[in-house]
């Protein structure tokens, strides 16, 4: 019984001593700060590449940046990675005002696969483009750029992130 409650005891010192570091305030606030851009922007079906590059713009700190000078009002930067790139604006404190993103060859959501072969049932998807454009003041417009191939024949379409022929 002693073997078996020292046991346990070792247990919890050895718990207690791997506990989690705290998360600095500085991360907290850079986050908080583009809150509103995520939430406009995220996806609940979007691919993990689209999801880290956004992640990447909204936790960048344009303050620490070698380019940062107080006389600017506004910042542009740009995100690249192979599938896709986001050119984002800044103000000075550090909010995203606008951005324009653009991916390539993405898993498509559900609702505009099945929109796609509802309406063209012998077609194939052969290329397809993300596009986000957001703004501070009027919220993110998602659409979908796809190139449908059927043999010979090809088609562009365009739709919105819910399914919708535009």
């Amino acid at each position: 019984m002693k073997k078996l409650i020292i046991t346990l005891f070792a247990i919890c010192l050895v718990t207690l001593a791997y506990g989690q570091d705290p998360i600095e305030l500085s991360e907290v606030t850079v986050v908080a700060r583009n809150y509103k851009y995520l939430n406009k922007t995220d996806s609940k079906v979007a691919t993990i590449p689209v999801k880290l590059l956004q992640r990447k713009a909204a936790t960048y700190n344009i303050k620490e940046a070698d380019f940062y000078d107080d006389e600017f009002d506004y910042y542009t930067v740009s995100f690249f990675i192979p599938d896709g790139k986001i050119v984002a604006v800044y103000d000075a404190d550090g909010k995203i005002v606008r951005t324009i993103e653009k991916y390539k060859n993405i898993a498509l959501p559900n609702e505009v696969t099945s929109a796609v072969l509802k309406r063209f049932p012998k077609w194939k998807i052969s290329k397809d483009a993300y596009l986000i454009k957001y703004h501070q003041k009027k919220g993110a417009k998602k659409t979908y750029k796809l190139t449908l191939e059927n043999g010979d024949e090809r088609l562009k379409v365009k739709m919105d992130d819910i399914g919708n022929f535009l």
